[in-house]
């Protein structure tokens, strides 16, 4: 398997230039939920390099349609008998031709990646964590938890692990209880305090995710940081959620890419810059992690 290729550089300010491109080979798949899918990948170069909230995209080797490559966050990395990075795992939802088809292959079949792309989340500083996520949006937080919590590191070299955080909450909003993918496995069984809400009350808070964070932050322990992934609508509520309660969060947006390392600016965003005025970044370089207070859903 060659593993080694690397993008060309582009010269492009913010340009990623470790991210690889590789033929993977899968090597399981399972489903989760309603739509929702779980993927392995054997690319150990990728795998030895990707941080939690990174991203890496796919395409099918042999196909033309669909053309482009589509982008997929890491949820974790898995490891050999030795401890060693082997390959990747991710989630998803069949939501169009691509999605339609990663969910009928087997392992054995092969898919082209680059990666890793992207920034990922900040290290975890203690205090109490709060995360927020919705549809899809929980995958990229198994990482983020699990190197919180000193079982897991990620990168190449290896980054430091932070001051381990004295809570860990996790809010969690679906469609319904058939749409729930992962939480007891990646979440509950770690420790987290996991709050389910669903849109038809089929389990947890029937009601909106974003009321549980305000639950969160008007109790006796409110949270000191929140992280945040999932639809633009959720991630814009919880940005005002903790603009008002003065909380620090970041956001990761699910903005659509084309290329997925910075050439074709499709990605674009409306980003608060330091001088206060705001200009489209590139969520594949820039992004896709954003400080909350940064992000402009209303340009």
């Amino acid at each position: 398997m060659n593993c080694t290729a690397t993008i060309p550089a582009l010269g492009l300010p913010g340009q990623v230039m470790a991210a690889a491109q590789a033929t993977a080979i899968i090597r399981e798949q399972r489903k989760l939920a309603e739509r929702t899918y779980w993927m392995r990948l054997e690319c150990p170069d990728i795998a030895a390099q990707i941080l939690p909230g990174q991203f890496f995209m796919l395409r099918s080797p042999d196909r033309s349609d669909p053309l482009l490559g589509r982008p997929f966050a890491l949820l974790d990395v898995y490891r050999d008998d030795h401890g060693q990075p082997r390959g990747i795992e991710f989630g998803y939802v069949t939501v169009g031709k691509f999605t339609n088809l990663l969910s009928t292959m087997t392992a054995g079949d092969e898919l082209e990646i680059w990666g890793p792309l992207g920034n990922g989340f900040p290290i975890v500083n203690g205090g109490h964590l709060a995360i927020v996520a919705g549809g899809i949006g929980q995958t990229p937080f198994v990482g983020v938890i699990r190197e919180a919590l000193w079982k897991a590191r990620y990168g190449q070299p290896q980054r430091e692990w932070g001051k381990r955080p004295r809570r860990l909450s996790f809010c969690y909003g679906a469609r319904s209880q058939a749409n729930i993918a992962g939480v007891n496995e990646w979440f509950a069984q770690s420790g987290v305090d996991v709050h389910l809400a669903t849109d038809d009350g089929s389990v947890g808070h029937h009601g909106y995710v974003t009321q549980l964070l305000q639950k969160l932050i008007a109790s006796d322990d409110p949270p000191t940081a929140v992280y945040c992934c999932g639809p633009e609508p959720m991630m814009h509520a919880v940005q005002k959620i903790v603009t008002q309660a003065n909380i620090p969060a970041w956001l990761s947006l699910e903005t659509p890419m084309a290329c997925g390392f910075g050439a074709c600016f499709s990605c674009v965003a409306p980003i608060v810059q330091d001088d206060g005025t705001w200009d489209y970044k590139r969520v594949c370089v820039e992004g896709p992690v954003f400080p909350a207070d940064r992000v402009v859903f209303e340009a």
